[in-house]
Formats: structure tokens, sequence, C-alpha cells
């Protein structure tokens, strides 16, 4: 039996407290809030434990390094979606439901994975916010060589 540690407890509440697959970096900056010097060997460490233990769920996005997961949240069937800006990942609830339809005839689907990619509402918004300051100063600049006459 493993023995619990502040580290493990800490890196633990981290991933059940983000409710969103984490990356062991991310989940190395919210556990160190808790517990000082805290390092990454130490949350793969503790990973791999919580891993074996069932506890904690590994997310694999291909092209990706794992994210980490409560096991509450891997026990019901969802996908996920990745933020092409930021690059964290979440949680989508919703499924388009019977996939057996899409296999070959003759195929059997045992299970499928499904990950959606964009942009998450917080860099979504950003985005806007950017484009809106880049439009309005550009109507700006266009209003004053309007209004500024050559004579020539």
């Amino acid at each position: 039996m493993e023995r619990t540690t502040r580290q493990k407890t800490a890196i633990q509440a981290a991933i059940e407290s983000a409710q969103r697959p984490l990356s062991a970096q991310e989940i190395l900056e919210q556990a160190s809030l808790q517990v000082t010097q805290l390092g990454i060997a130490t949350v793969y460490r503790n990973l791999k434990s919580l891993v074996l233990e069932e506890k904690v769920h590994v997310v694999t996005l291909p092209g990706e390094n794992p994210r980490y997961e409560s096991n509450t949240a891997a026990n019901h069937h969802h996908h996920h979606f990745q933020c092409t800006t930021c690059q964290r990942v979440f949680d989508v609830h919703d499924c388009p439901g019977d996939l057996k339809r899409m296999a070959p005839q003759g195929f059997v689907v045992e299970r499928h994975e499904l990950t959606l990619y964009g942009r998450c509402a917080d860099c979504n918004a950003a985005a806007g916010a950017t484009a809106a300051a880049g439009s309005a100063a550009v109507a700006t600049t266009v209003h004053a060589c309007a209004s500024h006459h050559d004579p020539a």
C-alpha cells in the first residue's frame, strides 16, 4: 500500500479541483500553491502512483503529452476539446451518439474517442478584444487621415 504524502495529496487535489484534464506542468503549478518546492519529477512519480491506484486517469491526445483527470470524470463517457491558442484541454459532455453506422460493413465498433479543436472561451474573448482594438485603431487612423487636408 502506498503512503499518502503532502505532495501526493496536493497533486490529487489539483487534478480534482481543475475539473478538466491537466498537463504535468499545470499540475505542478497548481500543487505548488499548497506545497512549496515541489519538483516536476515528484509530480510524475506521484502521477504514476495515482494512475496505478486508479485515482487518476490518463488522457492521451494525438501528438500531445499526456494529461490527467480524476477518475470521477473519467468514469462517465465524455470527449475533449483542445484550445489551439492556449493548448488547454476541457471535457465535452455531449456525444454524437451511435457511431457504429460510420464503420465499414462487417466491422464492430468497441469504443470511440472524439476531440474537438478550436479556441476556448477565454482565448476567443481575448481574440475578439484584440480584433476590436485593432479595428478601433484603424478607424481612428482612417478618420485622422480623412480629416487632414493636404494642400497640393
